[in-house]
């Protein structure tokens, strides 16, 4: 309906998955000016939306879990492996080589289950989309751990040991934000379970924890963290982003995941305003549970496990063609995001993709959350590959508009060529295969836009003439009532005496103000006169 909440649309779309431990998760959308957003639950979809109906959203995780192995329910697990899977495919999350061969034995194994050569001849783990490119090397080396490491292995407890061993990779829960810093250079800010982290060039400039970070505010393009350390002095990092729609959404992602992680109660919470002043800026408040409280409510859950149907996805019938939707309440393999993979391996350095995914040095790459320190504070830098970190360069660019949309997807379908998603600089909304295994398409009839981008303009320009107005005459009233309580009262306080005994006070009361106020009066009793004859 027209009237309905973003609370309502993911409740809905919760209880069709089956799903209880919701809060990890969110709805994110992108406008026609390829910015993303989150769904924000307290506000009408409708108003939320700058494209004509039907409107394309798409369900993926929005707080990666501190462990995601320590979730309480399979289905959980499952939609939290298969946003990993698309982590590693548009090369958000790093490893090096023997890294990525296991995680996608795991992956195989989750798949097809157990080796058998009468049905996997030799090449078999080609057929399959771990990565958009690979190795033959690799791909000799993700059958060899198939066949000989993981036997036995059910589906769930594959996917569980992914998620084991994808948490203690440094680049863990990363959805990277394209900035520059202050010298011009390429950076990308991201919020991950543990605190904030800075990605410049191959290596890691900044990782701050959640309790360090004191402030976060923006103005216009610039976005300012301010962090606080015991041994050291404050410090205010500056980053310049694409556009001030940009740098918005990264301020508000940071203040939803620093609420998440870092407060123990919901009831803790605060509205932060993005400026000092109070008629200034943006205001914005996190309106969900925060992960303690979210953990706590997990332990309670007491239900039969809902079953979970899976599916193999081999290359040649990718997963984002030929599946018409899930089968009851629960998720379908066979409707997910493509399957995991990345762009760089260090067989393809001098491909023309320039995703990187392997460590220069593993053991002194990201700090992990058992680490403490920034790389500023050390003499040692740490290295996450070679290339500069640039996620999701080599994957196709994302239709935004809904009728080019289906005429994309069906010349994409008819050559043959897999679809895939660029969610890092266009976004991820505008394709079949959701982020986290769901798409979702909400139909409003009679919703319309909110108009061009110039009456957008124009609408925020009155805005701040309004809010200007407004203080404005605040502050005049209150001179006025500090006027009143300087002339008429009696209160002989220091301060208002001293005001009283200047000679510009006595020269403004006698020659201004008393004259005003007979001439009030006046008028005064000559209205009351009226009304008494009328």
């Amino acid at each position: 309906q027209r009237d309905a909440k973003g609370q309502y649309l993911f409740d809905l779309l919760c209880h069709h998955l089956n799903l209880l431990e919701k809060d990890y998760f969110g709805i994110r959308f992108v406008d026609p000016d390829k910015q993303r957003h989150w769904l924000e639950f307290t506000k009408s979809v409708v108003k939320q939306m700058r494209a004509q109906p039907p409107f394309t959203m798409c369900f993926r995780v929005k707080f990666y879990p501190t462990d995601p192995a320590a979730l309480k329910e399979e289905i959980t697990r499952y939609l939290v492996f298969l946003q990993i899977k698309r982590d590693l495919y548009h090369g958000r999350l790093l490893c090096k080589t023997s890294d990525a061969a296991l995680l996608a034995a795991y992956i195989l194994q989750a798949e097809i289950g157990d080796y058998d050569p009468g049905k996997h001849p030799e090449g078999y783990s080609s057929k399959f989309q771990f990565f958009p490119k690979h190795s033959e090397k690799l791909e000799r080396k993700i059958a060899e751990i198939h066949k000989s490491e993981l036997s036995g292995q059910t589906p769930a407890t594959s996917e569980l040991n992914f998620l084991r061993k994808a948490q203690t990779l440094e680049t863990y829960g990363v959805d990277p934000h394209p900035c520059k810093d202050v010298s011009g250079n390429a950076a990308f800010l991201a919020f991950t379970p543990f605190g904030f982290v800075v990605l410049q060039g191959n290596k890691r400039v900044h990782f701050i924890k959640w309790n360090e970070v004191t402030k976060m505010k923006f103005e216009g393009k610039t976005f300012y963290l301010y962090v606080s350390q015991k041994e050291e002095k404050k410090i205010v990092l500056t980053y310049f982003a694409p556009t001030p729609e940009a740098c918005k959404h990264l301020w508000k992602c940071g203040i939803e995941n620093q609420a998440f992680y870092k407060l123990e109660k919901s009831s803790q919470v605060r509205t932060v305003s993005s400026s000092n002043l109070f008629f200034k800026g943006s205001r914005f408040r996190y309106s969900g549970r925060v992960a303690k409280e979210v953990m706590e409510s997990s332990a309670k859950i007491k239900r039969e496990p809902p079953e979970i149907h899976r599916s193999g996805t081999p290359r040649g019938c990718p997963p984002c063609r030929g599946h018409s939707g899930a089968t009851g309440n629960v998720p379908r393999r066979g409707e997910s995001a493509e399957l995991a993979g990345w762009e760089r391996l260090e067989s393809l350095r001098d491909s023309a993709h320039s995703t990187p995914v392997r460590s220069a040095s593993h053991g002194d790459a990201f700090a992990g959350p058992g680490r403490s320190g920034r790389a500023e504070n050390s003499e040692r830098v740490a290295v996450i590959a070679d290339e500069s970190y640039s996620p999701a360069d080599s994957v196709l660019p994302t239709p935004v508009a809904e009728h080019s949309l289906e005429l994309m997807l069906l010349s994409r379908q008819a050559n043959g060529a897999p679809c895939s998603i660029e969610e890092e600089k266009e976004s991820e909304a505008g394709t079949p295969a959701a982020e986290a295994e769901g798409e979702l398409r909400a139909l409003c009839p009679g919703a319309g836009g909110l108009g061009p981008a110039q009456a957008q303009q124009v609408n925020k320009f009155l805005l701040s003439v309004l809010r200007l107005l407004l203080v404005t005459v605040g502050l005049l009233f209150v001179l006025l009532l500090l006027l009143i309580v300087l002339t008429e009262s009696d209160l002989d306080t220091a301060f208002f005496r001293d005001i009283r005994q200047t000679p510009e006070f006595e020269q403004f009361h006698y020659q201004y103000f008393c004259p005003l106020r007979r001439w009030f009066a006046c008028k005064l009793r000559a209205v009351v006169n009226l009304l008494i004859d009328t």
